[in-house]
């Protein structure tokens, strides 16, 4: 028998384990979120509409458990939507089940490997040219399901062929679908303009939007009639799990990639951003900031078993964990039990969630869809002049799909930061003191050529005034530097340089370039600063 200290530590941390009473009402406002969500996923990827439910219990319950961001909801993402729809289309649902489990593995090798930091440096423009890109895509699929019509099999043929449905729409899914819209858009604003001394009004605000907006186009549906496609969910016992892989075996490794890298990006983004957050919170409040290596490593089990039961794919979500973190949950606890409330609903639930007409769920799909083009993005993308990089993602993914337009960006991105790094204006002029040369930029190996005419015109015997305005000097201009001002003294020339350029060189990451040559005097720099460079007679160097 355990004694009385032991069994108090027992006591201790089951009540740790013992869900909050904030993480059982945060898991029911997720779990409302989540439900429609997935089912409107689902439909979007052209998938078995209970892949959507399982995803959503599954990422809920392993993802909660076993990941490394507390309060992150993992499930069905938008953004992995336009990836499994390709997949489905190239290789069958089964197929895409099998892929869906390779990259599980892939994201558990990922955070076994600690990588997790190094898909961080991504541009933030390419994530948001992505996302862009995807929310593109979904919307214009999800407009001819709302007018009662059939997408194609592209955004551009969807494209070309939305005037000609908007000519001829069904009145009773046009109905349906814009109610739908319009609650999404509205309930916000009602939200703060409901009074909340009353407990009808009060409850009626913890609803939320996608919930609100789904139960009342069903509503409205069903008593006026009208004959709409509806949700149909299949008997758990036809239900489809994966087969091996039949298909190209680089088509297969390359679909496995794309699944693992776009949703492994996005998870983290999405938990860095949790971890802002809840940074704000009181200290009571607070909870561990997230395991990046530890999110991965749950993000593939929880990709594992999804496939295997024949799930979605499934990733971190932003807008379930700021839901998540705004209803006021405490821990990782939440998160299970709301994948809890999915799994029951979709044993329980069944015949209340085939009363959905399809063209509800897609204008769900669509506005979440238009969302994912934030204006927030835009501006910040074009304050730090990578616009360039944030629509060519975007296009390339509208055009010719995820992996191939997040690769246009990312060439797009090297190449802009190249031309940058090129950018080094040399100007020349000739004051009282002497010969005046002012480099702007960074010297690298791509401005020596510019470097190297704008010395050699310098005359013999002159003082030189060397003006280096920037932050960073590579070998390559390094030796040509030192080899043109051991020339130039030579000549019987002086040279003066001023400049806060940094070199690698021996004794560290790098210091001011200065002087530590003889025959002259000046403010050298220090360990890691410019050796060697030599002054003639009469020269100085400062830095």
């Amino acid at each position: 028998m355990p004694s009385p200290s032991t069994a108090r530590q027992i006591a201790r941390r089951l009540s740790k384990t013992r869900p909050h009473a904030a993480d059982l009402s945060a898991s029911v406002a997720v779990f409302l979120i989540a439900l429609p969500l997935s089912l409107g996923i689902a439909l979007t990827a052209g998938a078995p509409l209970q892949a959507g439910l399982v995803a959503a219990a599954v990422g809920g319950v392993v993802g909660g458990a076993l990941g490394g961001s507390a309060l992150q909801v993992t499930g069905p993402a938008a953004g992995l939507t336009v990836i499994t729809a390709d997949l489905i289309h190239l290789y069958g649902w089964r197929t895409t089940c099998a892929i869906t489990i390779g990259a599980g593995v892939l994201q558990l090798a990922f955070g076994c490997l600690r990588v997790a930091r190094a898909a961080l440096a991504v541009s933030p423009a390419i994530v948001h040219g992505m996302l862009a890109g995807i929310g593109v895509t979904l919307a214009l699929a999800q407009a001819h399901i709302m007018l009662g019509g059939t997408p194609g099999h592209s955004p551009l043929a969807n494209a070309t062929a939305l005037p000609g449905q908007l000519a001829d729409p069904r009145p009773g899914a046009l109905t349906a679908s814009a109610l739908t819209v319009g609650v999404l858009l509205a309930w916000p604003w009602l939200h703060g303009r409901l009074p909340q001394h009353r407990p009808l009004t009060r409850a009626l605000t913890l609803l939320p939007a996608a919930l609100v907006a789904v139960v009342l186009g069903t509503i409205v549906t069903t008593v006026s009639g009208a004959s709409l496609p509806l949700v149909h969910l299949p008997s758990w016992h036809s239900h489809a799990l994966p087969e091996p892989p039949d298909g190209p075996v680089l088509g297969l490794l390359a679909g496995v990639l794309t699944v693992a890298l776009v949703a492994s990006v996005q998870s983290l983004l999405s938990a860095v951003a949790m971890d802002k957050l809840t940074a704000r919170r009181s200290e009571e409040q607070r909870v561990p900031r997230a395991d990046l290596d530890r999110e991965l490593r749950g993000l593939g089990a929880a990709n594992m078993v999804s496939g295997a039961l024949g799930g979605l794919p499934v990733a971190g979500v932003a807008v379930r964990s700021a839901a998540n973190v705004a209803a006021g949950a405490m821990s990782r606890n939440s998160t299970m039990l709301h994948g809890l409330w999915v799994l029951l609903a979709a044993g329980l639930l069944v015949p209340v969630l085939e009363l959905i007409p399809l063209a509800v769920l897609a204008a769900l799909v669509l506005v979440v869809g238009v969302r994912m083009v934030k204006r927030t993005h835009i501006r910040a993308v074009t304050r730090h002049r990578e616009a360039l990089v944030y629509v060519t993602t975007t296009v390339g993914v509208v055009l010719l799909g995820v992996l191939q337009g997040i690769a246009v960006g990312g060439v797009v991105a090297v190449t802009m930061a190249l031309h940058r790094l090129a950018r080094t204006r040399v100007v020349h002029r000739v004051t009282d003191e002497g010969q005046h040369v002012q480099v702007h930029g960074q010297l690298t190996f791509l401005a020596v050529p510019r470097l190297s005419r704008v010395l050699g015109r310098l005359p013999e015997g002159s003082h030189v005034l060397l003006d280096l305005d920037g932050s960073f000097m590579d070998h390559a201009a390094y030796e040509t530097l030192d080899e043109w001002q051991a020339t130039h003294a030579a000549h019987g020339g002086s040279v003066r340089i001023s400049a806060n350029c940094r070199y690698p060189g021996d004794g560290g990451e790098g210091g001011a370039v200065g002087n530590r040559g003889g025959g002259g005097h000046g403010d050298g720099g220090g360990d890691g600063a410019w050796h060697g460079g030599r002054v003639g007679p009469g020269a100085h160097a400062t830095s």
